[in-house]
C-alpha cells in the first residue's frame, strides 16, 4: 500500500510540474493571445469591414436603379378628375402603380474612378489594422522584457540580501566573542533593512510589469503570470554591420504604415479624377410602365370599371434618355476639383513625412545598434570586475580589514553593475529584435 501511494504521489507531482511549466508563457504566445482578445484591435477591424462594403457598394452602383411605387388618393371638393382632365365637383378617389427603372450610361467616369478609390482606401484600413497589429506585437515584447529586467532586478536583490544577511548573522557572533562592539550590529541590520527595501521596491516593480502585460493581452481573472526568459546569458557577439539604407529598402516594401499612405494617395488621384468628372455632361436612360383605378371611370350606365379591367386598359409605357450639360452652378464643380488636388497634395506630403519617419526611426536603430555592441562588451567586463573587488572585500570584511560602509560601497557597486548589463543586453536584444522586424525577418507571428 505505501509504495502504491508513493507511485501515485510521485504520478501527482510530475503531473502538477508539467501542468506549471506549461503555465508559463513564451513571447509568441503572448503576442498571439494579446492579438485575439485585445479589444483595441476591434475598432480598426471594424473600420476595415466598413471599407470593405463601402467598396462593394462602389461597385454595385453600376447597376440599374429599379423602383416601384404606388398611391392612393382621395379627392374632395371640387378636383380635377385624372381620368377625362376636367373638374368635378364630388368626392372620388383614384388608386396609381408604377414600375421604373434608370441607368447611368455615361458620367464622366465617375463611377470607375469611384470604384478605384473605395479600393484604395480599403486596402489602405486593412493595413492600418495590420499597423495596429505589429504597435501591440512591440508593446507586449517591450513589457515582457521588461519583466525579465524586474526579474533580474529580483534576482540581484536576493543575491545582496543573502550577503547582507550573512554579514549581520557574522556579526552577531562576533559581538557574541567579544570581537566586535555592540554598536557594530547596527550598521549590519541597517545594511540588512536596506537590501530588504530594494527586494521589495524591485517585487513591486516586477508586479505592475505583469500588471501591465496582462492588461495588454486582455487577460481576465488573473493578476499573475509566468514568462519563459529569452535572454541569452552569454555575452552577444559582434554582428554583422548594419546599412540604414539596406533596412530603410526592405522596411519601405511591406512597412503598414507606408503601404497605407501609398494607398491614400492613390485613392486621392482618383478622387481628382471623380472631380473632374463632374465636368462632363451626363447621360442617362431610364423606362417604366404604369396604370391606375379611378373611381371616375364608368361605363355608358355610369357604374364604375372593375378594377382588374382598369389595371388592363389605363397600362402605359415610356423610355427616354436624359442628358445634363453643366454650365456653371456657381463653379461648385471647379471648386472641388481645386480641393481634390490639394488633397491630393496632402496625401503625397503626407507619404513623404512617413517615409522620412520610417527612415529616421531606423537611422536611430542602427546607431543604437553599434553603440550597445560596444555597451554590451564592457558592461559585461565592468560587472566582473565589480565582482570580483566585490569578493576581495568580502573577504577583507570576515577578517575586519575593512568596515561595514567599505563593504556595503562595494556590494553597491557590484549590484550596479549588474543592473546595467542586464538592462544594456535587454535594450541589445529589444534593438536587434525591432531591426530584425524592420529587415522583414518574421519577428512576430502576425498572419
Amino acid at each position: 500500500m505505501n509504495l502504491k501511494f508513493s507511485i501515485l504521489l510521485t504520478l501527482l507531482v510530475l503531473i502538477g510540474s508539467r501542468v506549471a511549466a506549461q503555465e508559463k508563457w513564451t513571447l509568441d504566445e503572448c503576442i498571439a493571445y494579446a492579438l485575439t482578445h485585445n479589444l483595441q484591435l476591434n475598432d480598426f477591424n471594424y473600420t476595415e469591414q466598413s471599407g470593405k462594403e463601402t467598396y462593394r457598394q462602389s461597385v454595385r452602383n453600376l447597376l440599374p436603379n429599379i423602383n416601384a411605387g404606388t398611391s392612393y388618393n382621395i379627392s374632395f371638393g371640387r378636383a380635377e378628375d385624372p381620368n377625362t382632365g376636367t373638374f368635378v365637383t364630388q368626392d372620388f378617389f383614384s388608386n396609381n402603380y408604377s414600375l421604373e427603372s434608370s441607368i447611368d450610361l455615361f458620367q464622366g467616369f465617375q463611377k470607375l474612378n469611384s470604384i478605384k478609390a473605395s479600393k484604395f482606401l480599403y486596402k489602405a484600413t486593412q493595413q492600418d489594422a495590420l499597423q495596429q497589429k505589429y504597435l501591440l506585437a512591440f508593446r507586449v515584447m517591450q513589457v515582457f522584457y521588461d519583466i525579465q529586467f524586474y526579474e533580474g532586478l529580483v534576482a540581484i536583490a536576493n543575491e545582496q540580501l543573502d550577503v547582507s544577511q550573512s554579514n549581520f548573522d557574522l556579526v552577531n557572533k562576533q559581538i557574541e566573542l567579544g570581537l566586535k562592539a555592540g554598536a557594530d550590529r547596527y550598521e549590519a541590520e541597517s545594511l540588512l533593512l536596506t537590501d530588504k527595501l530594494n527586494l521589495t521596491q524591485s517585487e513591486n516593480q516586477l508586479k505592475a510589469a505583469k500588471l501591465l502585460l496582462i492588461q495588454e493581452m486582455n487577460i481576465e481573472n488573473t493578476s499573475e503570470i509566468e514568462i519563459q526568459s529569452v535572454l541569452q546569458k552569454e555575452t552577444i557577439e559582434q554582428q554583422n554591420t548594419v546599412q540604414t539604407d539596406s533596412v530603410y529598402a526592405t522596411a519601405k516594401e511591406f512597412f503598414p504604415m507606408i503601404k497605407a499612405q501609398e494607398l491614400r494617395a492613390m485613392a486621392a488621384k482618383k478622387q481628382v479624377a471623380i472631380a473632374r468628372g463632374r465636368l462632363y455632361p451626363s447621360l442617362s436612360a431610364f423606362a417604366g410602365t404604369g396604370t391606375g383605378y379611378f373611381e371616375t371611370t364608368r361605363d355608358t350606365l355610369g357604374n364604375t370599371l372593375p378594377f382588374r379591367e382598369q389595371f388592363r386598359d389605363n397600362t402605359s409605357q415610356y423610355v427616354g434618355l436624359n442628358l445634363s450639360v453643366p454650365i456653371s452652378n456657381g463653379w461648385s464643380a471647379r471648386s472641388r476639383v481645386k480641393q481634390a488636388k490639394i488633397e491630393r497634395l496632402r496625401s503625397e506630403n503626407n507619404l513623404e513625412i512617413q517615409e522620412q519617419e520610417l527612415f529616421q526611426t531606423i537611422q536611430q536603430l542602427v546607431q543604437e545598434y553599434e553603440a550597445l555592441q560596444i555597451e554590451v562588451d564592457q558592461s559585461t567586463k565592468k560587472m566582473e570586475a565589480q565582482q570580483l573587488a566585490f569578493t576581495i572585500a568580502q573577504k577583507r570584511y570576515e577578517k575586519g580589514m575593512i568596515n561595514a560602509i567599505e563593504l556595503f560601497t562595494a556590494k553597491n557597486l557590484f549590484a550596479s553593475a549588474q543592473n546595467e548589463n542586464l538592462q544594456v543586453r535587454l535594450r541589445s536584444e529589444i534593438n536587434q529584435s525591432t531591426l530584425d522586424f524592420y529587415n522583414g525577418l518574421p519577428v512576430f507571428n502576425i498572419n
